[in-house]
């Protein structure tokens, strides 16, 4: 899935229709324009390109077996859910069929894997699926208190949660019986043609009218001689992959015919609403053909690509044209370096003159290749990035945990109350609230006010008669006020003085006594309520007259106001507060830093690495896909072994020796598992797997917005992450067809299917036909007597031809329509795919004349009276399907004096 230099063009092909092999002779080649100059064919560029056509072949109801195989595993079966479907659909116990869907039942051993599908007929497993979907939707699931151990499912517990899971496994049965049914009702197998556009130079031209510039006799002028590019960064930032070697990104000149083809299609797959395309080859899909038909320069796909590739390339060269700028002025512009001036002088008194100055355009010979046919098959896999999303998803959760601090716990919830929910093993018993907050932030909070404080003014006073009056002056401290006050008064008599008298002055409280006494009054009580709430410093007053020895004093107990606690609460609130916001903005810095690490991460990774990445992705969704959802990478078997043996299977070490000890028949199964990943490596040209990615829109609704979101610096890993779906197109190694066709057909490589199976009728085909026309590479020491052949050249003979009547086997002179090209010593393919059962191989001999070559000899009689039969000489190169020229701007300039005005354009 590379995005380089030599990134393929792409091909639509509409539905061909039904018709003779000549029918489409209106579809010739593109004839070149005449053009004498001499081509660089070592400077040659090339750009791989294909066309791809689906096959419309009804499947056969046998076979498939990987697609059924798959088919078992989503229904995701529970134990006794196969008797009991089955019984529903009118099979006796332990039927076959049965028997086979029971294994993959949840606890069976081990599936019993896809060769025993090829067999089952599709409308039975259809029918088995939806009985499977009717019985979860009718009764209890198999494991609930209700179920039926007759019946594998007993009888409906009603609505609630086992219903709805039983709507759930139903609904995903319905879905297994859809994809199977889409699956084996559509043709999976297509053709593939390799086909090759190769650009080279064939010679400069002038073009266009630049600019002209008059002088009239003996004037002199200064020129300005400017040449500029003007190119979005979409066409000239170029990415150059290479699995075999490295990756880097260059600028490159827009002038280059093959580097601005690349680009264009680079922004014709940006602008495809349809698909991405990414791949090896490239290709887009068209209608499918009505079969196997020849893919010769008269087919449809044939026609189609010469037109994609055409178009391709004129636009190509239409905006390099564009984008290239050549000025001639007679200002002087300084400052840029690809400015230059000139002073230019008309030495003539008499004559005026006029210099016109014309672009040069370089010349390409551009030929397009048809060298080779694969068989392809075509698949539809759903998120094919899935599982690299994964670093996405953590990207989105730390994206969405960076915000503003916000602090949202309130000055009331900071109390010295004892909650049961803030006791923790390891902290104190009875642990207060405000230091549960404390510890929750991390700070060492301070203790609150006292509730209460209590101060004991009091005086003694010596015995003696009349007034005496003690102040009591104390400080009642800031944040509390007065809650309560208590005179105490010890009083004596004075001899000869019946009563003495005492009080507190601004209470409202006195009294008389006529025996010493020890009394107690709580003054901010009623009756007096007197004192309370008073705060700062203070004065009582106490009064006595007539007493002897005596000792008085005050107990005044003080309260924190609301607002001392307000305050506390406050400062408390601050602590946290800043101790919070530390620690957010620490977890803020190491979030942005791990998102920093993360994207460079993602963004880091050079491009080889990238399309690698991809291309495993892919290769993981095509085994999902072909041997089921749960298929295992690794037999769990062999992946018990390793655990058991210590081996660090989380990091992918171990296997030092004498480490492993597997039981009997571990390794076995081990074995063929790595069979299997041998033959699926072998077997598909991973290298020109092709992948359309379809829009975002393909996946679950809820995560378009996820989706949508993703943004990778490389335009095809974004579009791979946001794929909804991928269609994928495998290609067949040659040689490989008809073990590829056995293996999807019938479960293993070498399955036993009918030789008639029209799938692999057409394979066959396939790999014959690529055998005939297409001979490929030379070998590298060929002998002296060796014909090396470059282009393919065909003709075709409208007589009746065949072996010689008398002795068999002598060579036959052949009239054609041209024998120019054919090389005696070469090999001629006679007759179309339309009569596989007269198409033949034979060798030429000698061509006599411009109209006819002779084979070396005929088997079959071949009959062009009525529709003429073609005749191929395959070349090296392959068939020369179109041939055109294009033009791109060089940095050349010519100039002439007094061009004829007829003569410019």
């Amino acid at each position: 899935m590379s995005d380089h230099a030599s990134e393929p063009a792409t091909t639509i092909v509409p539905p061909p229709t039904a018709a003779p092999d000549n029918a489409l002779a209106a579809a010739a080649p593109v004839i070149p324009p005449t053009d004498s100059s001499p081509v660089l064919a070592p400077a040659s560029r090339h750009i791989p390109k294909a066309t791809l056509v689906a096959l419309d072949i009804t499947p056969p109801s046998s076979g498939q077996a990987l697609l059924k195989h798959s088919f078992a595993h989503q229904l995701a079966l529970r134990p006794g859910e196969a008797e009991a479907a089955a019984r529903a659909v009118g099979h006796p116990a332990g039927a076959p069929l049965t028997r086979l869907l029971a294994g993959y039942e949840e606890g069976a051993a081990e599936p019993p894997g896809p060769a025993p599908f090829a067999g089952v007929p599709v409308d039975e497993l259809v029918a088995f699926g939806l009985a499977v979907a009717q019985l979860r939707r009718t009764g209890p699931t198999p494991d609930s208190p209700e179920n039926d151990t007759a019946s594998g499912l007993g009888n409906a517990s009603g609505p609630g949660d086992g219903q709805r899971a039983g709507d759930a496994h139903a609904d995903r049965a319905v879905v297994a019986v859809q994809n199977l049914v889409f699956n084996t009702r559509s043709s999976r197998l297509s053709m593939l043609n390799l086909e090759r556009l190769e650009m080279a130079p064939a010679g400069i031209q002038r073009g266009e009218l630049i600019a002209t510039v008059p002088l009239a006799p003996l004037e002199e002028t200064a020129l300005t001689h400017k040449e500029w590019s003007v190119t979005s960064r979409e066409f000239t930032s170029i990415v150059t992959d290479s699995l075999e070697s490295y990756s880097e990104t260059g600028v490159t000149d827009n002038t280059e015919l093959s580097q601005s083809t690349a680009s264009q299609q680079q922004h014709s797959n940006q602008f495809n609403i349809t698909g991405t395309v990414s791949g090896g080859i490239p290709v887009i899909n068209g209608s499918a053909s009505s079969g196997f038909t020849s893919q010769d320069s008269n087919s449809t796909s044939a026609s189609e690509s010469r037109k994609h590739a055409s178009g391709l390339t004129q636009k190509a060269s239409s905006r390099a044209k564009q984008e290239h700028k050549v000025t001639i002025s007679t200002l002087t512009v300084t400052g840029t370096e690809e400015t230059t001036t000139r002073t230019v002088k008309n030495p003539s008194q008499t004559q005026a003159v006029r210099i016109d100055y014309f672009s040069l355009l370089r010349t390409w010979r551009v030929r397009l290749y048809r060298y080779g046919l694969r068989a392809a098959y075509d698949i539809v896999v759903p998120e094919p990035s899935a599982a690299i999303r994964k670093d996405y998803v953590e990207l989105a959760a730390l994206r969405a945990a960076l915000g503003p601090f916000v602090f949202t716990l309130p000055h009331d919830d900071i109390t010295d109350d004892v909650r049961p929910a803030d006791q923790a093993p390891g902290f104190p018993p009875n642990r207060k609230h405000y230091r549960y907050l404390g510890d929750l932030y991390g700070v060492q909070v301070p203790d609150p006010p006292e509730a209460t404080k209590e101060i004991f003014p009091n005086d003694t006073v010596p015995a003696g008669g009349g007034w005496h009056f003690y102040p009591m002056r104390f400080r009642i401290e800031d944040g509390y006020a007065i809650s309560a006050v208590t005179a105490e008064f010890h009083l004596g008599m004075l001899s000869g003085n019946p009563r003495m008298h005492y009080g507190v002055e601004g209470s409202g409280f006195e009294k008389d006594s006529g025996d010493p006494l020890h009394d107690a009054v709580v003054l901010s009580d009623p009756p007096y309520n007197a004192f309370k709430g008073r705060t700062g410093e203070q004065n009582v007053l106490i009064f006595l007259h007539d007493v002897g020895p005596a000792w008085v004093g005050l107990k005044i107990t003080t309260a924190r106001t609301p607002e001392l606690f307000s305050r506390w609460q406050s400062q408390v609130w601050t602590m946290l507060h800043d101790a919070a916001q530390t620690r957010y903005l620490a977890e803020q810095q190491d979030i942005a830093n791990r998102i920093a690490a993360l994207e460079d991460r993602l963004a880091g990774v050079d491009t080889l690495t990238l399309r690698r990445e991809e291309n495993d992705e892919i290769m993981k969704c095509v085994l999902r896909h072909l041997l089921g959802t749960e298929y295992e990478f690794m037999h769990p078997g062999a992946v018990q072994a390793l655990r058991s043996a210590g081996v660090d299977t989380a990091h992918g070490a171990g296997f030092e020796p004498g480490a492993l000890k597997p039981p009997d028949g571990a390794w076995a199964k081990l074995r063929r598992h790595e069979d299997l990943v041998r033959f699926v490596n072998q077997a598909v040209e991973w290298e020109n797997v092709v992948t359309f990615l379809y829009s975002y829109f393909w996946d679950a609704p809820d995560s378009w917005d996820f989706i949508r979101n993703i943004r990778h610096p490389d335009p095809t890993r974004q579009a791979f992450l946001r794929a909804g779906g991928a269609r994928i197109v495998l290609t067949i190694r040659k040689g490989w067809e008809d073990a590829w066709v056995r293996f999807c057909e019938g479960g293993f490589k070498d399955a036993d299917i009918p030789s008639d199976h029209p799938y692999l009728t057409i394979a066959q085909e396939i790999a014959a036909y690529d055998d005939r026309y297409y001979p490929g590479i030379p070998p590298a020491n060929p002998g002296r007597a060796a014909v090396r052949i470059e282009d393919t050249v065909s003709t075709e003979c409208a007589v009746a031809v065949g072996p010689g009547p008398v002795v068999p086997g002598l060579p036959v002179t052949i009239p054609v329509a041209s024998s120019r090209g054919f090389t005696p010593g070469a090999l001629v393919v006679i007759d179309s795919t339309h009569r596989r059962d007269l198409q033949e191989t034979c060798t030429v001999v000698a061509v006599p004349d411009p109209g006819r070559i002779t084979v070396d000899r005929l088997l079959h009689r071949h009959d062009g009276t009525g529709t003429p039969f073609p005749v191929v000489q395959p070349g090296e190169k392959g068939e020369l399907i179109a041939e055109w020229n294009e033009y791109t701007p060089s940095s050349g300039t010519d100039i002439q004096l007094n061009t004829n005005l007829p003569q410019m354009s």
